[in-house]
């Protein structure tokens, strides 16, 4: 579950970064474009805490993750 959050932290910082690089180049003010550059900041800086929140979902998993896998090891060695 981990390894996907950071697939989809790495794919909402490069919407991220393309929203603003719309923002900051000519081509929001190119005719029959949506050329409102503050929506296209906006759009950039949402995406960009949602794939922060993501990446901190897919920490904390695998540090949950790891810490159950290590609280198991000891319950298996004192099985055998």
């Amino acid at each position: 579950m981990g390894r996907n959050l950071f697939i989809l932290a790495a794919t909402l910082t490069l919407f991220a970064l393309i929203s603003c690089g719309v923002a900051y180049s000519n081509i929001a003010q190119q005719p029959g474009s949506p050329g409102d550059s503050s929506l296209w900041r906006t759009m950039g800086l949402a995406l960009f805490v949602l794939a922060l929140i993501a990446a901190l979902g897919g920490v904390l998993g695998s540090l949950f993750e790891q810490a159950r896998r290590r609280s198991e090891d000891p319950q298996r060695r004192r099985r055998l």
